[in-house]
């Protein structure tokens, strides 16, 4: 399995370490990155769409943030999408179990599913694999 970029967008910063810790046990990724809110992990994305090398392969999106929100990410990230020559792979992982929330990430074409926190190793395994 070739090693994989991995995002991981959420304001929590106990679940920051705490995923982190998972994406190294891991061992699936080459690189990861973590932004607290989707205003940043918007900015990043745009700063990296001349070198694909380092645009992520899958984002892990937390939806509740402050500044900018996952459903907003998204809306900003469909407005660059003809810019990136990649596909970003990516998953709502959220403690939200509201059936809306679940709904309304099958709107989105670039969502690939919902996770419910926390997420386990085999998830990320799984994630992965289905990107081959």
């Amino acid at each position: 399995m070739k090693k994989k970029i991995i995002w991981v967008v959420d304001d929590d910063a106990i679940y920051q370490i705490i995923i982190n810790k998972i994406i190294q046990k891991s061992d699936i990724f080459s690189e990861s990155a973590s932004f607290k809110n989707g205003k940043e992990a918007i900015n990043a994305l745009k700063n990296s769409i001349t070198d694909v090398d380092s645009i992520p392969d899958i984002i892990l999106l937390d939806i509740n943030m402050p500044v900018m929100d996952g459903w907003e990410f998204m809306e900003e990230m469909k407005m660059i999408k003809s810019q990136i020559n990649k596909k970003i792979i990516t998953y709502i992982v959220s403690s939200s179990i509201a059936i809306e929330d679940k709904n309304k990430s099958k709107k989105f074409a670039d969502i690939f599913g919902y996770i419910s926190k926390p997420v386990s190793v085999n998830d990320l395994l799984s994630i992965a694999s289905k990107e081959e």
